[in-house]
């Protein structure tokens, strides 16, 4: 009995990764409901991408409960994904019981507050005028304009100390205060851990890479972080 926590796979046509299959073919079946906090792929331009069939076919052979949300490379996942898979979107900010603990589920980047020039692009991003209005592009000019932003991307994090990018101790704790729960799990930051103080616990599932594939199994009595490819 265990209930399983991915995020940051950053899946892409150029970078397949074989452990990812596994794991759904595998261990996730056996499980009582997966959760993909976000950044299953590396980027997703819409329903309309032809890419990583084998990715949503193994989503779909999976008879347990999956649930994602969206990261911050594939914000615009829709309905149609959500059809083709069998997955249910759920909101960032999600609290659910898990074996009796009320846990709040995210992506994490909401709590990188010192990351101004992000939280200003997130906001825009996630605007529905301005999806609406990207997504009404041909999918070959929404490829050239998702390879400017993620090589501009890739410039200011090289430049960019990485104490802004992680998450701030007022976020979380603000995060733990508003939605009234003593456990956090999210992803984003790529700094898997587990961090305590006080009565409260907040769990960060690792990032994919061809080396290392880190997810949150937790069971009725207490989670734990597991490298897949160990």
């Amino acid at each position: 009995m265990e209930t399983l926590f991915i995020a940051d796979l950053h899946l892409s046509p150029e970078r397949p990764n074989d452990i990812a299959i596994e794991f759904l073919t595998g261990r996730a079946k056996k499980a009582e409901a997966l959760y993909i906090l976000g950044d299953l792929f590396e980027v997703w331009l819409g329903d309309d991408e032809p890419a990583y069939q084998d990715i949503i076919a193994s989503l779909h052979d999976l008879t347990i409960p999956v649930f994602i949300m969206h990261g911050n490379r594939d914000f615009l996942l829709g309905k149609k994904f959500s059809a083709m898979t069998g997955c249910q979107l759920i909101p960032d900010h999600h609290v659910i019981d898990l074996y009796g603990i009320p846990t709040l589920l995210m992506h994490g980047d909401t709590l990188c507050t010192q990351d101004i020039d992000y939280q200003a692009f997130r906001k825009q991003v996630r605007d529905p005028n301005w999806q609406q209005s990207f997504l009404s592009q041909p999918l070959e000019i929404r490829r050239k304009l998702a390879k400017n932003a993620r090589d501009s991307s890739q410039v200011k994090t090289k430049n960019t100390n990485a104490d802004i990018m992680d998450v701030t101790s007022a976020a979380v704790n603000e995060a733990f205060s508003k939605y009234n729960v003593n456990q956090l799990i999210h992803g984003h930051t790529h700094l898997p851990n587990v961090h305590k103080e006080g009565n409260n616990t907040r769990w960060v599932v690792g990032d994919w890479s061809a080396d290392t594939a880190i997810i949150l199994a937790c069971y009725p009595d207490g989670c734990q972080l597991v490298d897949l490819s160990a």
